[in-house]
């Protein structure tokens, strides 16, 4: 299992979900990623995005910087 950064701060919906949805499909069952988005929409896309493709949601946390932190673990 590996953990990897995605950095989307700066980008505007969709674009943190369409770069999240790409980058999953590199990844193998299991690993983990986290990505960063300061986008307001990202709060609700990304744990929605994860429930319709069928991800893990494992944490979602504000990281005082201005951007929130969502861990998600690859299942299919």
């Amino acid at each position: 299992m590996t953990e990897e950064i995605l950095n989307t701060t700066g980008l505007l919906c969709p674009l943190p979900v369409l770069k999240l949805r790409k980058h999953l499909k590199s990844m193998k069952i299991g690993d983990i990623v986290l990505i960063l988005a300061d986008d307001p929409a990202a709060a609700i896309d990304i744990p929605h995005f994860c429930n319709e493709a069928g991800h893990k949601l494992i944490s979602q946390m504000a990281n005082g910087n201005g951007a929130t932190e969502y861990q998600v673990r690859k299942e299919i």
